[in-house]
């Protein structure tokens, strides 16, 4: 049985999707105004996996995300510039030209680190006019008041308000909002912001209360519901969504609708950097491209991820990417080596069978993946056997070993070994490094043993 924690109970639950064998995920895309960085990078790492323990289980799953292209400001108090806007005028471009950019740099970013896309994408701008009925359903039911920058939700009209907050969770003026003038609580926030008179802003849409733009709650809610209906199955995100931002789509969601958005709400912890939580409006971002730069393979920085489960934190380091590195590395080696053979899988159900049983604890990647160098140091499991239990948990971790292929060394390769290993006899060992940097340059380095050198190969996708 796969259990999964849901931040709405509490409490970690058997899932039972709401039709047979099927489920309908929606997680929160990106907001398209500048680079993803790997902290994000990891929120969609956990889903990403989410997506493959559901698929794994037998599941057909209907993935749909979002790119947020409009309607997210920089302040969570409804104030503020609207982000793609604001990357307009750092950038000297239009803003459905920083949109475009950033969406594709992110598809990007998806692909080097071996996320399987979404079955459905869809963009903010693609749905005015089903916000503009939603904002009109809440205003038939009494939910909204208008004040001079918009239409706004009345969160003290929803007893149930703040349903996924943690039960300690208080509000501070001044600490989780701004109060904008006008509004009336401290938790209500904007369904449409009107263009300021005399600004001509480039994305904006005529509306029954005037020229402006959507909030950024309002647009996820019509975005899940236009493909998934009311209730779907998952809704998943960072954890810094609780408080605001998917709070705020279930108060939208009850109100409308007298429904609770999603069934199962998930969410993915912080990465951590020595000097605290990596946020680019503290500008202490680090990119995946910055990890390729230092030549890690962006799959390094995945395996990295398997190793802390996804509700905990995991502290970024350098020194721990490149361990990563290094186990992905032998974890290729091995599997390139293993012989293709015919043999009695007689210890395959034990392996699977555990496998199964971790994941579905709660996607823990993290004992799952400790049982699968288990298995690579069994020795009494023949090496058919391994390869074809290390594909099929590759379903799930994603580490690409059907992609792997065994490469016969160049010549080249070999020469340079040969060279350096004269260059050790002789006892010459600034020239034997310099062969070892030659080799390390071409992608090569050299494990020296009782019977001579060994030749590795490097495997880091560019």
């Amino acid at each position: 049985m796969l259990k999964l924690y849901n931040n709405l109970s509490r409490k970690k639950e058997i899932f039972k999707p709401l039709a047979k064998n099927r489920v309908g995920f929606y997680s929160c895309g990106p907001t398209v105004y500048w680079y993803a960085h790997i902290g994000n990078l990891r929120t969609y790492l956990f889903e990403d996996i989410l997506k493959r323990v559901l698929e794994y289980n037998g599941y057909k799953v209907k993935h749909v995300m979002n790119i947020t292209d409009v309607g997210h400001l920089t302040s969570d108090a409804d104030s503020g510039d609207d982000k793609i806007e604001l990357g307009a005028k750092r950038e000297k471009k239009t803003a459905w030209q920083i949109a475009q950019f950033y969406e594709k740099a992110f598809k990007k970013d998806l692909k080097l680190l071996n996320i399987e896309e979404p079955n459905v994408w869809i963009k903010a701008t693609e749905t005015i006019t089903e916000q503009i009925k939603l904002i009109k359903e809440l205003e038939k039911k009494g939910f909204t008041y208008k004040i001079s920058d918009g239409i706004y939700f009345d969160s003290s009209k929803l007893p149930t308000y703040g349903r996924l907050w943690p039960k300690k969770m208080k509000i501070k003026a001044g600490a989780r909002i701004e109060m904008v003038a006008g509004k009336k609580n401290p938790t209500d926030f904007a369904l449409w912001k009107f263009t300021p008179a005399g600004v001509k802003r480039q994305m904006e849409w005529d509306s029954p209360w005037g020229r402006g733009f959507p909030g950024w709650h309002t647009e996820c809610v019509v975005m899940s519901a236009k493909n998934l209906g009311i209730p779907f199955d998952i809704h998943s995100g960072g954890i810094d969504h609780i408080p605001i931002h998917h709070t705020n789509e279930i108060a939208q969601s009850e109100a409308a609708y007298e429904k609770v958005l999603a069934k199962y709400w998930l969410h993915g912890d912080f990465l951590i950097l020595p000097e605290g939580k990596m946020a680019k409006s503290k500008g202490n971002i680090i990119r995946l491209d910055d990890l390729t730069d230092k030549g890690f393979n962006p799959l390094a920085y995945r395996y990295l991820c398997l190793n802390a489960h996804y509700r905990s934190k995991l502290n970024f380091s350098f020194e721990a990417l490149k361990s990563s590195q290094n186990s992905l590395e032998n974890l290729y080696d091995i599997f390139s080596n293993l012989k293709s053979e015919k043999s009695k899988l007689s210890l395959k159900s034990e392996y699977k069978n555990k496998f199964l049983e971790l994941i579905n604890n709660d996607l823990d990647t993290p004992k799952a993946l400790a049982l699968f160098w288990n298995l690579a140091k069994n020795k009494n499991i023949s090496d058919q056997e391994k390869k074809l239990l290390f594909l099929d948990f590759d379903r799930v971790f994603g580490l690409g070993l059907a992609k792997l292929k065994k490469e016969k060394t160049p010549s080249k390769i070999i020469e340079l070994v040969r060279a350096r290993e004269e260059f050790r006899k002789k006892g010459d060992f600034t020239k034997a490094d310099e062969m070892r940097e030659k080799l390390k340059e071409a992608g090569y380095w050299v494990e020296d043993t009782k019977k001579g050198s060994k030749i590795k190969k490097n495997l880091i996708r560019k």
